[in-house]
């Protein structure tokens, strides 16, 4: 039987709600974890999962996925005494030396008061056996392992820890509306709001057979990545061919990116209705291309009937980069099939358009009643978390 120690981070800064907080997150792990008999549950600060060892990689993979933990370890529960924890430290010591590590330190943690000994003297007890007996110095600054004890209701040692994603457990703040396409930045900004909470579905517009299958293909992948970390999420696809033919006949050639994203707004706040949303969320970062000058986003915004949260806006491209790597869908995202944004960019776009200027032109394009046919022709795709676990 494995146990994993699983530490909560931001939950524990919470005042009188927690508990809300706290169910969501053993739920949430549950959730994940639908499929596999594990034994959850949290208490002072801490989750455990117990499991049997051969579902070892799935607890690790649902863990090393989880918003709300800020890390986990496969712990060794074992007696509370100092003579049995002082066994098992001297053990791993053992095992760490035979991969090559030649200096150690001791992290203790007494959450048990009643335990006779204080964290420094469990440290220091602990130590002896490895230290005395020359198996391994002592180094306190730049250790080659660390072996860690917490002394609670029961006592656990461990040396690898693992760092979660943190943040607060998704669908504690609410549902939004992501507008996916399948570059890098949408899925990134999909991500930063389950990190804060918050429970998100897709909406991706495709204009076939301008962009390809693959592009769609590529777009699902994504939403499939974004489930490992939302539990779940829902990818409302909208044919928007008929609207874009529609947009190259009647907008100024310099406005069609532009009145692009103000149907897109239009079709969002329809889905967003229909799901219950509380917001849309985009993938734009100030400056990052033309349409995101702070003018044209004003433009976007003003089709919005929801709050529109921008969560990269901020970022340059490096650390969106970075984190589109972290939760893996770098690789994805950089395949080669465009999204129907790409295909028709015009040659010298508006930078600085005005909301007024906009509407006027939105007007004369006249796009409702095909947006409003697109939204009832959608297709709907749904990606569970579980369906990613290793076999």
């Amino acid at each position: 039987m494995s146990t994993y120690l699983v530490k909560v981070g931001e939950l524990t800064l919470k005042g009188s709600n927690i508990k809300e907080f706290e169910q969501r997150l053993v739920q949430n792990t549950k959730n994940f974890l639908k499929h596999v008999p594990a034994k959850i549950n949290l208490r002072a600060g801490r989750m455990f999962v117990q499991v049997e060892d051969q579902y070892d990689s799935k607890v690790e993979f649902c863990l090393s996925h989880m918003i709300g933990i800020t890390g986990f370890a496969k712990a060794h529960q074992v007696e509370k005494t100092i003579e049995a924890i002082s066994a098992k430290v001297k053990e791993l010591g053992i095992q760490a030396k035979d991969k090559g590590a030649k200096t150690f330190k001791i992290d203790s943690r007494r959450s048990d008061k009643s335990f006779p000994l204080d964290s420094y003297e469990i440290s220091r007890q602990a130590a002896a056996p490895l230290f005395d007996e020359g198996i391994m110095g002592v180094d306190l600054y730049n250790p080659d392992v660390v072996i860690y004890i917490e002394v609670r209701e029961n006592c656990y040692v461990y040396t690898t820890s693992y760092k979660g994603c943190r943040g607060l457990p998704v669908g504690s703040s609410g549902k939004g509306l992501l507008l996916l396409s399948g570059g890098l930045d949408s899925p990134v900004a999909g991500y930063r709001m389950m990190r804060r909470g918050m429970k998100v579905e897709c909406i991706y517009f495709h204009s076939y057979p301008y962009t390809s299958d693959e592009a769609q293909k590529k777009v699902e992948d994504l939403a499939s990545i974004l489930s490992t970390y939302g539990l779940q999420t829902t990818l409302n696809i909208i044919s928007f061919t008929d609207v874009q033919m529609l947009i190259k006949q009647k907008a100024p050639e310099a406005w069609s990116t532009l009145v692009l994203r103000m149907c897109m707004m239009k079709a969002a706040n329809m889905v967003a209705k229909k799901i219950n949303a509380q917001c849309l969320i985009t993938g734009e970062s100030l400056g990052q291309v033309a349409s995101q000058t702070i003018e044209n986003m004003n433009i976007t915004e003003s089709f919005a009937e929801l709050p529109l949260l921008r969560p990269l806006v901020g970022l340059d491209k490096e650390e969106i980069i970075d984190t589109a790597n972290f939760i893996g869908t770098y690789n994805t995202s950089i395949l080669p099939y465009e999204d129907c944004c790409v295909l028709f960019s015009p040659r010298h776009p508006v930078l600085r358009g005005s909301v007024e200027d906009a509407k006027d032109i939105y007007e004369k394009v006249a796009p409702d009643e095909l947006i409003q046919k697109a939204f009832d022709e959608r297709v709907i795709k749904h990606f569970y978390c579980f369906d990613n676990l290793p076999e």
